[in-house]
């Protein structure tokens, strides 16, 4: 089906979307119909709508990654959400609307072990995130993922998401009103961001080096690490080698393995 070009005044077809979004807004199949609709308006391979609130476990609401990426995904859920791009600019404070996770994503992610070993396996060139603040702290996304056989979003299927963007932030609204309590589950604070990285290195790497070490698995660069801490960027490299020293390290994967192995015993504890 050909995308929709919205223009000045909304197409027919865009009437007929939005009729059935309107009529399945208090069913639990409305995030298939919300999916649906943006197939139409713009291209993408895949697609994931969850919720974020603070720091807990993200929680899934609609996936259309294959099955073979279903390890990697639950990965995700469970373990390293708290090193994404997209949960670290929720934190921080990022504002409704269409947002590009390059636009979002520290300066160094590509180097990231989180994104070789987890984010790679999705195999996207371009990620488009629509982010809808909720009450009670929630904030619902839809990420549509773009492979190389369709390069990256171009500016006018962006404006067409920018145009659409405000009614289906409202239809979303009315939606999570009606069925939030089918997804929302108890939540545990001991899944926190703030105590898996408050934790790592506890007692061997001091507060500084933890604060530290947490933006490196995030994906910064010593100098985009130094703007945020307004200190040196040769104080940031100073650290940097006394945190591989004293937690016995020498690369970011090795890093990164003794961060996962510190999250499988949080949550066995």
């Amino acid at each position: 089906m050909n995308k929709v070009g919205l223009g000045i005044s909304p197409s027919e077809s865009w009437h007929r979307d939005l009729a059935k979004l309107i009529e399945h807004i208090r069913m639990r199949n409305f995030p298939d119909i919300l999916n649906e609709t943006l197939r139409h308006l713009t291209s993408f391979n895949t697609s994931l709508i969850a919720t974020y609130k603070h720091s807990y476990k993200p929680i899934v609401v609609l996936s259309t990654h294959s099955q073979r990426l279903g390890p990697t995904l639950t990965k995700y859920i469970n373990e390293v959400y708290i090193l994404d791009p997209l949960f670290n600019a929720i934190q921080q404070g990022l504002g409704a609307g269409v947002h590009r996770l390059r636009e979002i994503a520290p300066d160094s992610f590509e180097s990231t072990e989180y994104y070789r070993s987890c984010y790679h396996e999705f195999d996207l060139v371009d990620e488009i995130i629509l982010v809808i603040p909720l009450d009670n702290d929630v904030v619902f996304t839809i990420s549509l993922g773009r492979k190389s056989n369709l390069g990256t979003i171009t500016r006018a299927e962006r404006n067409t998401l920018n145009s659409v963007f405000p009614v289906i932030s409202a239809l979303v609204h009315q939606f999570w009103l009606a069925q939030s309590s089918e997804y929302v589950h108890d939540e545990q604070a001991h899944n926190s961001m703030e105590h898996a990285l408050s934790t790592f290195g506890s007692g061997v790497l001091t507060r500084r080096e933890q604060e530290i070490t947490g933006l490196i698995l995030q994906g910064h660069s010593s100098k985009s690490i130094a703007q945020l801490l307004d200190i040196s960027a040769g104080t940031v490299k100073v650290h940097r080698k006394n945190i591989h020293a004293r937690l016995n390290t020498s690369t970011q994967s090795e890093l990164f393995s003794m961060f996962l192995n510190h999250l499988n015993n949080l949550a066995s504890g």
